[in-house]
């Protein structure tokens, strides 16, 4: 007998909406917006909005391994931020049994005019709301960053190499439940590449479940099986990895 996988994310006829607060030249940010995102406009009560997730219908298993496919603004970077619970959805049907770890962003969430130290501090307190422990997983930070000394500088005097092979380890160190991973971000230098990218593989294949929007069908192939296509905030096809790529290219001829 096949045992039933357990859904841990659902949404059901969700809808995300995010308003527009400046309305200067407004026509000519609806054409950009429109052109750039292929989202759809609207006004109501006065105020104007972009869709960018139009209903959204899907069940997200445990132990998933989902590739989001699609163009640039089409929508998948606004899904992963609504099951990371980054955006709340504006209408519909949202349950969630897990906690998403997003990985998004390159930027520090610490001023830049605070040490490696203080950035790593801010990720392992977001992490594990205390500072037990914090020094071992300091020597590890460093260990691995190969940044030395510098850890203790102020994030601004470091280089955009340094910046990023901080950020990377910091955000590679833990394993999660469920990871969102949103093209991949930067490793920094070529001297760091290599082993960064065996700490990547690492990293995701320890994933309970994971979503993975990029354009590079050879990583989706390396670590998803599933993949949804995404056209103008609207899911428009869902099944296996190699059928949702086959779609997606045959849509865009």
């Amino acid at each position: 007998m096949t045992e039933k996988k357990e859904i841990v994310i659902s949404l059901k006829d969700v809808n995300l909406n995010i308003p527009i607060f400046c309305k200067t030249e407004l026509s000519i940010k609806k054409s950009f917006i429109k052109a750039v995102t292929g989202s759809k406009i609207s006004n109501k009560n006065n105020n104007t909005f972009v869709t960018a997730l139009n209903s959204i219908n899907i069940d997200i298993y445990r132990g998933d391994k989902i590739a989001l496919i699609g163009h640039n603004g089409s929508g998948k970077s606004s899904f992963i931020r609504l099951i990371s619970k980054i955006y709340s959805p504006s209408s519909g049907n949202f349950i969630s049994k897990v906690s998403v770890f997003p990985m998004l962003t390159k930027s520090f969430i610490v001023s830049e005019a605070l040490t490696g130290i203080d950035e790593a501090k801010a990720h392992y307190l977001s992490r594990y709301f205390n500072l037990n422990g914090f020094e071992n997983y300091l020597d590890e930070i460093v260990e691995f960053s190969g940044l030395g000394d510098f850890i203790a500088l102020p994030l601004k005097t470091y280089s955009e190499g340094m910046a990023n092979r901080l950020l990377f380890t910091l955000l590679t160190f833990d394993k999660y439940d469920f990871l969102a991973l949103d093209e991949g971000i930067g490793t920094g230098d070529n001297a760091f590449h290599e082993k960064a990218s065996k700490r990547l593989d690492k990293f995701i294949s320890e994933s309970g479940s994971l979503v993975f929007a990029s354009h590079s069908n050879e990583l989706l192939k390396r670590f998803c099986t599933r993949g949804i296509v995404f056209s103008c905030g609207s899911i428009v096809y869902d099944g296996k990895l190699k059928d949702a790529i086959s779609y997606y290219a045959e849509s865009n001829q």
